[in-house]
Parts: C-alpha cells; sequence; structure tokens
C-alpha cells in the first residue's frame, strides 16, 4: 500500500464527533437510495445472467483466468448473461469472455481503497458503481439466475455464504450455487461435511445447494439443467 492510499484510508476513520455521525448517517440515506433506484432500473432490462465471482488478484496467465474467460464464453454462446464485480483478476476474465461471445456482460463495481478498477470488458451501458457492499451485493443476488464462484478470497467467501444462506432460509428462490475447482475447494467443503454437519449447524439437504466442478461444459451442464428444470428460458 503506497503512502497516499494509507492516508486517505485513516482519513475515512478519523474520530467523528456525535452530531458529525448522526448527520453522515442522515445524509448517507440518500445515497444508499440512489444506488438502489440506479441498480433495480439499470438491470432490471438484462434478462437472465450468471454470475461469476472470484478473485481480483488472479493473473491473465492463471488457469482459473483462462477457465473463468471459458465460462463465461460458453454461457453467453447459449443466451446467459453474466455479471461479475467490474474489476480485475477472475471478474476481468467474466467479462472478456461474455464480450467474446457477444453476450451480455454486466459489471458491478465497488470503490476500495486499493486492488479494485474497472475492466475494459463490461457493456457501456452496463457499467455500475458502488459506494456500498450492501447495495451491491443485492443487485448480485436479485438480477443473477446462478452464480459460478471461482477460487477467492473473503469478498469470494462473502458472496457465496450469503448466497447459500438465503437460500437456505428461502428469503430468495433456488438457484444454482456451482464452485469451480475441486482442488480448490475441496477443504472448504470437507470442513463443511465433518465440521458444521457433524456438530448439527447445518442440515444434510443444505449441501444440495452447492455443485462442485472443474470444467466449462460441467458448468453449462448444471445452469442449462436448471433452466430446464423450472421451464426457464435464457436470452435466445
Amino acid at each position: 500500500m503506497t503512502p497516499n492510499e494509507d492516508r486517505k484510508i485513516r482519513d475515512k476513520f478519523k474520530q467523528k464527533t456525535w452530531n458529525e455521525i448522526k448527520t453522515n448517517d442522515s445524509w448517507a440515506i440518500f445515497k444508499i437510495m440512489a444506488e438502489f433506484v440506479e441498480g433495480f432500473e439499470r438491470l432490471s432490462k438484462i434478462g437472465p445472467c450468471v454470475s461469476i465471482f472470484g478473485s481480483a488478484r488472479t493473473k491473465p496467465n492463471d488457469k482459473y483466468y483462462n477457465l473463468a474467460e471459458n465460462i463465461a464464453y460458453k454461457l453467453t454462446t447459449h443466451g446467459y448473461g453474466v455479471v461479475t464485480g467490474g474489476g480485475p483478476g477472475i471478474m476481468e476474465a467474466g467479462n472478456k469472455g461474455a464480450h467474446r461471445g457477444k453476450g451480455v456482460s454486466v459489471g458491478l463495481n465497488i470503490e476500495l481503497p486499493f486492488e479494485q478498477h474497472d475492466n475494459p470488458y463490461i457493456d457501456s451501458d452496463k457499467s455500475l458503481d458502488f459506494d456500498y457492499f450492501f447495495v451491491r451485493k443485492v443487485m448480485f443476488v436479485k438480477y443473477s439466475q446462478g452464480f459460478v464462484v471461482m477460487p477467492g478470497g473473503f469478498g469470494t467467501l462473502d458472496e457465496l455464504f450469503e448466497a447459500i444462506t438465503l437460500i437456505q432460509t428461502k428469503k430468495i428462490g433456488k438457484f444454482p450455487i456451482i464452485l469451480v475447482g475441486r482442488d480448490f475447494w475441496s477443504g472448504l467443503i470437507d470442513w463443511i461435511k465433518n465440521t458444521l454437519l457433524t456438530e448439527g449447524n447445518i442440515s444434510p439437504n443444505d449441501l444440495d445447494l452447492i455443485s462442485i466442478v472443474d470444467t466449462d461444459d460441467e458448468v453449462l451442464e448444471v445452469v442449462n439443467s436448471f433452466y430446464k428444470q423450472f421451464s426457464l428460458s435464457p436470452n435466445f
């Protein structure tokens, strides 16, 4: 982190008086509303889409970058749009594949002190910027009919477990959650089975909410099977 980035973070969290906090919170409501309104208006027109998550730190020469690009490409050639977080790494790969497949390519970017910046493969009218993570996460869930989860860090895990929780508690309808990379995800899945399930913190059928695959064809098969099961149609 550069000295300038460090200073921006420290300035953001400087001690504020209680009156300043109350005033800022009141005005923040309007900014939050504006982000919701813009997101709803612009994303309501994109049609059936699949979200692709993963690390912003993944390099273009990484095997998972190439796999994410091919997954997005195949999804778009079969009529599905692609939604990503709009940044570099796996997000860039997803938008790049969608762009290559001449499909819908959406980017929901978030303002961060480092790492995040728009990638060049997002449709010009489908690039949105958010200040609030929770608003952005609502957009991912509301306008996606499937989650493809590539290897990633805390942000990726956050999106993954929120989606599982919302489906598990029936706050949203069921849609496919696909973990890509058995080698990467096997340790987490083993812990879920051997600890969470064994301790009774989840039910056996909760595991049915997740599919684990290794290839782009497997991803497409899971998504297509879901659409056929519920008589849904992609963008064709």
